[in-house]
């Protein structure tokens, strides 16, 4: 059985003016279009979530830093990455 919480929400003038037109035209309550407004956002959210996907675990065979290698300098680190070899 839904249980129904009864809240207090702040909403623009403008809003609510259209929103309490609606509800008359439709002959419904504020409170059900809301939750319907709130049900439809709330799924468009998970529509478009991208489903949680481990990434893959690589250990390398001789873990550690290669020789030359200073994590401090970008510069030499990028070249590595570019296939240059740094010099000694």
């Amino acid at each position: 059985m839904m249980q129904l919480v009864r809240t207090t929400v702040t909403i623009d003038d403008e809003l609510l003016k259209e929103l309490k037109t609606i509800a008359a035209r439709e002959d419904r309550t504020i409170g059900s279009l809301l939750e319907d407004a709130l049900r439809d956002h709330l799924n468009r959210l998970a529509e478009r979530q991208a489903p949680f996907t481990p990434l893959p675990r690589f250990t390398p065979a001789d873990p550690g830093l290669r020789p030359g290698v200073d994590l401090e300098d970008r510069h030499a680190i990028m070249d590595l990455l570019d296939g240059i070899e740094p010099t000694a």
